[in-house]
């Protein structure tokens, strides 16, 4: 009787698989939740993290920008020097036109044909076809500019003895 109140043994021992029977190596205590959270590698030959020294930083980032707005800047400052150039370039321009046209002239200019600018000693200006070359050793007037007629009637100042 004693052999029926007591269970047989397989039905109280639990089944054992290959799994049960695995033991993990690695610590528990040394494995993350998330590796890829963690500020430095989590993987044999994983990159090297290390942390920026925010004031090591920002001063390279103010480096950097102070030198691209100097570089900016200069590019503004030569362009205004250009465009300074083609104002003044301008105004001689304008200045010699005005000239020439408050000059004697004896001749219709003609558009795209060179002409040569000349003061007498009345400090009158004039307009003459001849170049300071061809007046020979000695010239009766004072040489001031070789200037072209464009076709907006400005004159183009070709060469100029001095300073409009």
């Amino acid at each position: 009787m004693a052999q029926k109140d007591q269970p047989k043994d397989t039905d109280n021992q639990r089944k054992t698989t290959p799994a049960d029977d695995f033991i993990n190596p690695i610590d528990a205590d040394k494995i993350a939740e998330n590796p890829g959270l963690l500020p430095y590698a989590h993987e044999r030959g994983g990159a090297t993290i290390k942390p920026m020294d925010a004031g090591k930083m920002k001063g390279l980032a103010m480096s950097s920008m102070y030198e691209q707005t100097d570089m900016q800047l200069d590019q503004i400052k030569a362009q205004i020097e250009l465009l300074a150039r083609q104002a003044n370039e301008i105004q001689n321009r304008m200045t010699i036109s005005e000239r020439i046209y408050e000059a004697e002239m004896g001749i219709d200019p003609i558009i795209g044909r060179t002409y040569f600018l000349y003061r007498n000693k009345k400090k009158k200006h004039l307009l003459s076809m001849v170049s300071p070359a061809e007046w020979g050793p000695r010239i009766p007037y004072e040489y001031i500019a070789t200037v072209k007629l464009l076709g907006d009637h400005t004159w183009d100042i070709l060469e100029r003895k001095e300073e409009i």
